[in-house]
């Protein structure tokens, strides 16, 4: 049986982070943590600790909940190395040591049997999971199309969840699709740079003027820029559009 302190821990993932953890969670990130939805998209600007608050989520779930599965898909091998990386260092906290589970490159290995596995980046090495309690895809906007929906049912028997966090990268993909027309299911959470309490408001106006209107609104503003490489702009096209006229032909 789980101690008292512990329970009231695997209630409050927010207290968890604090007290045995060590991580100081800002209002937003708190509120990411407390979240109860089962599809979860952070539009956070660069630098907020999205990776960071990642692997914490990643630790709180597979402590309380032994056996489970959480997966952590990147758009490289690094970048998931990185993420369970923090993990580990969160583990460390509460006096794990670091273990892999002896099948996965990327991988810890809790004593109660739960894994967090970083997944390589690519189709032929992320297939092959199934009962995943969370799938984390970190860096979505730069995430694979197509390793995303082979991705999907890993999630179908086991009912997971899932969180997407990334930085935008133009009106495109299944990061700009979920949070545009994704509807109700996902909580949506967004972080500009100007509620994130870590960034200085000079280096703001000093990128602003290094990174042009454009990147600095994708990259610290988290807005979903038009792509430059189009010849017409998206509200054009999207304007010339007709659903209404009837077809020239019919059978």
């Amino acid at each position: 049986m789980l101690p008292i302190l512990d329970i009231c821990h695997a209630l409050d993932p927010v207290a968890f982070a604090r007290e045995r953890l060590d991580f100081q969670p800002d209002p937003k990130q708190a509120l990411v943590l407390a979240s109860r939805s089962k599809q979860v998209i952070l539009n956070c600007t660069r630098q907020w600790g999205k990776s960071t608050l990642t692997a914490a989520q990643a630790v709180f779930t597979a402590w309380h909940e032994p056996e489970s599965l959480i997966l952590v898909m990147s758009p490289t091998e690094r970048q998931s190395g990185e993420l369970v990386r923090k993990a580990a260092a969160f583990l460390s906290r509460l006096g794990v040591r670091r273990r892999g589970d002896g099948g996965n490159k990327i991988s810890l290995l809790l004593p109660n049997r739960s894994r967090i596995i970083g997944l390589p980046g690519n189709e032929a090495g992320d297939r092959g999971f199934s009962g995943v309690r969370l799938l984390l895809v970190d860096e979505a906007s730069r995430v694979d199309e197509d390793l995303y929906l082979a991705m999907l049912p890993v999630l179908a028997v086991s009912g997971g969840d899932i969180w997407l966090i990334s930085t935008p990268f133009g009106r495109r993909g299944f990061f700009y699709r979920a949070w545009i027309e994704g509807g109700p299911g996902w909580q949506r959470v967004k972080v500009p740079a100007t509620e994130c309490p870590r960034i200085r408001p000079e280096n703001l106006a000093r990128d602003r003027i290094a990174m042009g209107d454009r990147w600095f609104r994708q990259e610290y503003l988290c807005e979903f820029a038009a792509n430059e490489e189009t010849l017409f702009p998206e509200e054009l096209v999207r304007k010339a559009i007709k659903y209404d006229i009837q077809p020239l032909f019919t059978n």
